[in-house]
């Protein structure tokens, strides 16, 4: 299991101290949540912050575009130093063009899907994506609480994969705590987002490495 803190939850005055503090506590990849007030209901972080990022840690940055039209940001994410990037399902119609040029580009491509997506729209392009990422929250907040019938659609995206033979990993990110982290991770989540439960503490090492921990 990869651990991937979300820079939402930190302090954004600190932030290359905090994700080399999450660094040291075992955190395998930075998540950067993007949203444009518009697809989900709060602003935050554009292609400077992922600059800054890119120069402050040698992990790969990995981008959630909660954004319309994600197809036209691309770009300037990946020039940005985004080595991972999600788009919606929910909010971009061409959704295989926007995958194809992400890995042109030499980009990670992942779709996302919200929780009362089914898995069903990802049946066309699930064989041409490097992940997917679950929300196992509504997006646009920090701090929610996981959605417990997320557990059954992880299980089952796992089992689809399997199925037809597909390596794509699957990323989880909403309400995870130390307190379900190791069921989330039983269920089949490779990569997990996680953003308050490690910045929210003032001690991103230590919460990453007991996040580890309790993941088993």
């Amino acid at each position: 299991m990869i651990l991937a803190p979300s820079i939402l939850a930190a302090d954004i005055a600190h932030l290359a101290e905090q994700i080399a503090a999450a660094e040291r506590g075992g955190a395998g990849i930075v998540h950067v949540d993007v949203m444009d007030g518009h697809f989900v209901p709060n602003l935050t972080l554009g292609p400077a912050v992922v600059e800054a990022v890119r120069r402050s840690t040698r992990l790969p940055v990995d981008v959630h575009l909660m954004i319309d039209n994600a197809d036209l940001y691309l770009d300037a994410f990946v020039d940005a130093g985004a080595t991972r990037l999600a788009v919606h399902v929910e909010a971009l119609p061409h959704l295989q063009r926007a995958v194809a040029h992400l890995r042109r580009r030499g980009a990670k491509a992942g779709v996302a899907v919200n929780p009362s997506t089914p898995l069903a729209a990802l049946e066309e392009i699930l064989p041409e994506v490097d992940y997917v990422l679950l929300m196992t929250v509504n997006p646009g907040f920090a701090g929610q609480v996981f959605l417990p019938s997320s557990l059954d659609k992880i299980r089952r995206l796992r089992q689809t994969l399997a199925d037809r033979a597909l390596h794509a990993q699957v990323q989880v990110d909403g309400g995870v705590t130390a307190s379900n982290i190791r069921t989330i991770v039983e269920a089949g989540a490779e990569v997990v987002v996680t953003g308050a439960a490690v910045f929210a503490s003032g001690d991103p090492e230590t919460a990453a490495r007991r996040l580890l921990e309790a993941a088993g």
